[in-house]
């Protein structure tokens, strides 16, 4: 690897120290040396779809470029494996293992057995990405703190609004933004549930509010292996207990 900066490797030791606006301007000042993403995110605990967006704009010089290739092991071209998907599936598969691992120390934290609980029955499961809707502001405060502190600090969060016909749609986007402490955030479109289909009479005021958790494939895949692991703790049948005849 490419020798680095003494400065650079001081700030990437206080990395958890760091705000958002010092962990993107470390990750560019990383890649302007010539590093791979892969080489970078072995320094920092960067997704590899932040750093991508990071360094978006950036280009490396022809000799970065050929110093890369000199770098790369065999089988790689373009510094892409050449068989992705089997290269995806083996880091999927390490993701889990580590995260099944990690549960063992956890376990004991009751901060991350409660957002692992919250996750299990209320987040998304099926599209790889962090993902909880609900409608009470404290349950989506407790799934951003536990992504925050376990999985993606300081992570891109986008929320989406499932409203009534006839909510104040910006009312209740001030509303989740002051309860979710977020100044200024990213909304999807907003889902408007027509008169007559099924239409509530104890409508929501401020409807059910879904935080995304943007580029969070691997940390689902982690988070998944902690749910499977508290299972595994917690919700284990019980043994079946077989009465005699008669009893």
């Amino acid at each position: 690897m490419i020798p680095i900066p003494e400065p650079l490797k001081a700030e990437a030791h206080r990395w958890a120290d760091l705000s958002r606006w010092e962990r993107a301007e470390l990750g560019r000042a990383l890649r302007s040396l010539g590093l791979t993403y892969g080489e970078i995110m072995e320094l920092i605990p960067v997704p590899k779809g932040t750093l991508a967006g990071w360094c978006k704009d950036m280009r490396l010089q022809p000799q970065q470029i050929a110093a890369i290739r000199t770098r790369r092991p065999p089988g790689v071209r373009s510094g892409i494996p050449v068989d992705t998907q089997r290269a995806r599936r083996e880091a999927v598969a390490a993701i889990r293992r580590s995260g099944l691992e990690e549960a063992a120390g956890l376990i004991g934290d009751s901060f991350w057995a409660a957002g692992t609980a919250l996750y299990w029955a209320e987040g998304g499961k099926t599209k790889r990405v962090l993902a909880l809707a609900n409608t009470d502001a404290a349950a989506l405060r407790l799934f951003v703190g536990w992504v925050d502190r376990y999985l993606m600090p300081s992570a891109d969060l986008v929320l989406a609004l499932h409203l009534h016909e006839g909510n104040d749609e910006p009312r209740a986007r001030l509303h989740w933004a002051d309860q979710l402490g977020l100044i200024d955030p990213d909304f999807h479109k907003t889902y408007i549930k027509p008169r007559g289909t099924g239409h509530r009479n104890n409508r929501l005021p401020h409807g059910v509010c879904r935080v995304t958790v943007r580029r969070s494939a691997d940390a689902w895949i982690r988070a998944m292996a902690w749910v499977e692991a508290l299972a595994r703790q917690f919700a284990s049948p019980r043994p079946t207990t077989i009465l005699a005849p008669g009893r």
